[in-house]
Formats: structure tokens, C-alpha cells, sequence
């Protein structure tokens, strides 16, 4: 089995996040992509409220304090262990986790 390689774990300050797009299902898809250590967390950038990317600026998706996955468009808070919105117009709906895993320092599509 062969795994898609997203970018180095390096790539990714620890405690930052970072966006880029990954082919999955034969599709391109915009990813979110959220460093806790050698843990990356990664979701789908589309928010379940109204679908669109959560970044204003490209792979800028913390907020300030770094604890949460910021939607930039209506100010909704996700988790970045599960991606459950706590707070906003969408509280209780998740971002569509992305199968990722750290091997090798490399962080690729599990």
C-alpha cells in the first residue's frame, strides 16, 4: 500500500496549522492541516456551514490563542482533535476528518 505524501511534518511549525490540496477519491480536495506535536490533524477546508474555505489568508486557520480551527467567514470554533464546532452558526456539525499519518517525517495520506 502506498500512501500519498502531503509535505514534511517540518513543513508545519509545531502548534500551526497549514493548507493544501491533496487529490482523494480521484478528486482534488483543499485540506487543513493542524500540527500538535508529532500528532497532524487534518480535515477537508469546507465549512459545514456554508461550504466555503475557512482560511482568510492561505493555511491561516487558528485561532489567535491557537486552541481552535477558526471558520474566518462566520467566526465558528472547531476542536482540532475532532473538528466538532463549538461555537457558531454550525455548533454540533464536524469537519470531514482526512485519514493522515507521521512516518518517517513525513506526513502523508493514511
Amino acid at each position: 500500500m502506498s500512501s500519498t505524501r502531503l509535505c514534511a511534518l517540518d513543513d508545519i511549525e509545531n502548534t500551526e496549522s497549514a493548507g493544501m490540496e491533496a487529490e482523494i477519491d480521484g478528486r482534488p480536495h483543499p485540506l487543513i492541516l493542524v500540527r500538535r506535536g508529532e500528532t497532524v490533524y487534518a480535515y477537508i477546508n469546507s465549512c459545514p456551514h456554508i461550504g466555503a474555505p475557512l482560511d482568510f489568508k492561505p493555511g491561516w486557520f487558528l485561532t489567535l490563542d491557537k486552541s481552535m480551527i477558526n471558520c474566518a467567514n462566520h467566526g465558528a470554533h472547531f476542536r482540532i482533535e475532532d473538528g466538532l464546532c463549538v461555537a457558531g452558526p454550525c455548533v454540533g456539525k464536524s469537519l470531514k476528518p482526512v485519514p493522515v499519518i507521521v512516518k518517517d517525517g513525513g506526513v502523508f495520506l493514511a
